[in-house]
């Protein structure tokens, strides 16, 4: 297969880059996308500032995970830098991110992407159904997003995952933290996705068990925190996880087949003191390493 440098592909800019990134796209695996992209948030934008804050704080957390033993100096990975998103354009911005991610896909690479709004997993996961027709999707998140339009608006954030479950077929969603919905988002899930209601690290081992060998897509949305953990975010839902039993259930979940990974939903504007971007940069530096 003959490789393509990024720096060729349209729609790709580098403004700043993660800690310890590797400059040689063809000796690394796992490539870091950033999409700044907050076109249908309905209550408060900003998301589209986190993929660069957060590689700019990465440089405040260390390389090395005392959870894995193990440090980004062990691994190769690149930072392709930001998908150039035309805002207004939400139909063009999404054809942009699926059409720039099958090119790295092409590459026989993973994806770690950083929103943005959660609307960008969808485009993502379109790409990466060409290339694993058995794909299931963990989503982490405060939110159901499985409403089938949101102020009329058929593409949104609130919309996404009922998008993504259409595309994938029943019960092919997995879907953990879930604390907010509509009825009819309920009686949706019911149907059509294994909804753990509540639920993060105490349902972290039956869904890894249900999913067994196959090729798995995480999409996390930092709200699935409580928002004292991670104030950072466009749509902040009470009464939700702490930053430790999140980084336990990605613990749990090392060892499946997890071909892609997005962090999407934090907006830096709305935190004081880096607290969610720094948040952020942990993260991606965990599943960089586990995954």
């Amino acid at each position: 297969m003959s490789k393509v440098s990024l720096f060729k592909l349209p729609y790709l800019e580098q403004k700043a880059a993660f800690m310890g990134n590797s400059s040689d796209f063809t000796v690394c695996d796992k490539v870091i996308l950033g999409i700044p992209m907050d076109s249908t948030t309905s209550f408060r934008p900003g998301a589209r500032l986190a993929p660069y804050r957060i590689r700019e704080v990465s440089e405040g957390i260390e390389e090395y995970s005392i959870y894995q033993d193990k440090s980004l100096e062990d691994i190769n990975f690149y930072d392709a830098g930001d998908i150039v998103i035309p805002f207004g354009n939400v139909k063009e911005s999404l054809k942009r991110i699926e059409n720039v991610t099958r090119e790295i896909l092409k590459q026989g690479k993973k994806v770690f992407a950083l929103g943005g709004e959660h609307l960008v997993s969808l485009p993502l996961i379109n790409a990466y159904h060409d290339f694993y027709p058995d794909l299931v999707v963990i989503q982490m998140d405060a939110h159901a997003d499985l409403r089938s339009d949101y102020l009329g608006e058929d593409f949104s954030h609130a919309t996404v995952m009922h998008k993504i479950a259409e595309k994938l077929g029943k019960k092919r969603v997995f879907q953990l933290g879930i604390r907010s919905g509509t009825k009819e988002e309920m009686e949706y899930a019911a149907e059509n996705t294994c909804i753990y209601l509540n639920q993060l690290l105490s349902a972290a081992k039956d869904v890894k068990d249900k999913i067994g060998d196959k090729a798995v897509y995480i999409t996390l949305d930092i709200d699935v925190l409580d928002p004292a953990f991670a104030p950072g975010t466009g749509t902040p839902e009470a009464g939700g996880f702490s930053s430790r039993e999140l980084f336990e259930t990605l613990a749990v979940f090392k060892g499946l087949n997890i071909v892609g990974f997005d962090l999407v939903e934090i907006s830096p504007p709305y935190e004081q003191n880096d607290n969610t971007s720094l948040l952020g940069a942990k993260i991606l530096r965990e599943v960089l390493l586990a995954y």
